[in-house]
């Protein structure tokens, strides 16, 4: 039997991840978050995560460095960080973004560390 639950998130209540994300509508093979109004600064450290991203860039600028390759992210941008690829975003301009990561990145620690 084909599963039929509806998921419907409200972002204005939406749980916050540690580093700002708001976490959206998730299922079991993908999940959104949601990057609002992210302010400028240095770049993030770098990281490898266990899942794959898919990105879409709402507002503001921001650069992606993956694998030692840098890409500028703007405003109808959409990107795709591979699993287990290491990365690092540098927000430019306060930056709005929304991914997709596959399997889900907040279930299992999987966006810890």
């Amino acid at each position: 039997m084909a599963d039929t639950t509806i998921i419907k998130v409200d972002g204005n209540h939406s749980p916050k991840g540690k580093d700002g994300q708001k976490y959206l509508a998730n299922g079991r093979t993908v999940s959104m978050r949601l990057w609002e109004k992210e302010t400028p600064g240095p770049a993030k450290p770098p990281v490898r995560r266990d899942y794959e991203t898919v990105g879409y860039a709402i507002a503001g600028r921001a650069e992606l460095t993956i694998e030692g390759q840098t890409v500028l992210l703007e405003a109808a941008n959409s990107w795709v960080v591979p699993k287990g690829a290491e990365h690092s975003y540098r927000i430019l301009e306060e930056f709005t973004a929304v991914e997709a990561t596959s399997p889900p990145a907040e279930v299992h620690g999987r966006d810890k560390g």
